[in-house]
């Protein structure tokens, strides 16, 4: 991911001082002492700055919402454990993205290039992969109602945990167990040291993920029309109360698909098409916006959540504010 920076002290091309005579040189040397070569100065690329600051900031956020849904015994429902398998998987992303800075400038190696490479792989991965877990257990928690709340929905809930983190874990090993590009530079996607064909498998797998997501979001928005349908009819409400209802439901899930996309979708589609060759500032200003996802994640999927709230206002004060004790559920909340 970081180009090896090249200081040339001298102000010269190599091949310039190398031609010069010996006596030129020792013209310009003054002969009273030894000569003392300076160390070069260190350059710290601003982009890796940038994408340390969204791993700090990624750290922060996901950290409070895994320690909310491990101190509260109440947040133990399958909806609770996925979306805390989300913050534990964006977690590890930002701690990526920190370790990638501080190895890049400080320890540099195969061995570390190979372990960071491999956290942030495996981390990114089980995060879009919570997100179509959470996807789907809120399609099952609108298609089966009635049944949802039982044991095995429970059951269903760690198997899918199990697999989403299996094949992530899978996915970041890959690198360390000989899929990379260190000995073969012309094998080199738009990451080092991932090869081209590795990103490419992420690639397509993040397209057909995100394609199963529009699906089911479709899915589960004809579902709340149609419950919010039947509310209205029931309780006898207007017809621009029911439009109000089903305009917002749709509203939230085209922010959770519209934001999933555009923070993903430029440097997936980057991925497919480029390689090593390529300008890494394209690589860094794709990258970042995917970065953002797991800020935004812990905002839209956590923090708007009424018992996370619930939660959260209990511990930092030990009281529940009025506002959300009296607040009811609609079905636009998905």
């Amino acid at each position: 991911m970081n180009e090896d920076l090249k200081v040339n002290l001298s102000g010269l091309p190599r091949d310039c001082i190398d031609a010069s005579a010996p006596e030129n040189i020792s013209a310009a040397v003054p002969s009273q002492g030894p000569v003392v070569e300076s160390e070069p100065e260190l350059v710290v690329n601003p982009w890796d700055i940038v994408l340390c600051s969204s791993g700090t900031l990624i750290c922060c956020e996901n950290a409070v919402v895994v320690l909310i849904i491990f101190h509260s015994p109440s947040l133990r429902a399958p909806m609770f454990l996925l979306i805390g398998s989300l913050a534990l998987a964006d977690l590890l992303a930002g701690l990526g993205l920190i370790i990638n800075f501080v190895f890049a400038y400080l320890l540099q190696s195969e061995a570390t290039k190979l372990v960071t490479i491999g956290l942030i792989v495996a981390s990114f991965s089980a995060s879009v992969c919570s997100l179509l877990a959470i996807t789907v257990d809120r399609y099952l928690s609108l298609y089966y109602a009635l049944t949802y709340h039982s044991e095995r929905t429970v059951t269903f809930t760690y198997v899918m945990l199990v697999m989403l983190w299996g094949t992530s874990i899978c996915l970041g090993l890959l690198p360390v167990m000989g899929w990379n590009c260190l000995r073969d530079e012309s094998t080199c996607s738009v990451v080092r040291p991932l090869t081209k064909n590795n990103a490419a498998i992420l690639s397509i797998s993040f397209l057909f993920m995100f394609a199963l997501m529009l699906q089911l979001y479709i899915q589960i928005c004809k579902i709340v029309m149609r419950h919010a349908h039947q509310i209205a009819l029931q309780h006898h409400f207007l017809a621009t109360s029911h439009y109000v209802t089903t305009r917002k439901g749709v509203s939230t899930l085209a922010l959770i698909l519209g934001t999933f996309a555009a923070c993903w979708m430029p440097f997936t589609l980057y991925s497919l098409i480029a390689d090593y060759t390529y300008p890494s500032i394209y690589t860094y200003a794709t990258l970042l916006p995917a970065t953002y996802n797991s800020i935004i994640n812990p905002v839209i999927y956590a923090f708007r959540n009424q018992e996370i709230q619930k939660a959260l206002c209990l511990i930092c004060c030990g009281c529940i504010p009025s506002t959300l004790s009296q607040r009811a559920r609609s079905p636009s909340d998905v």
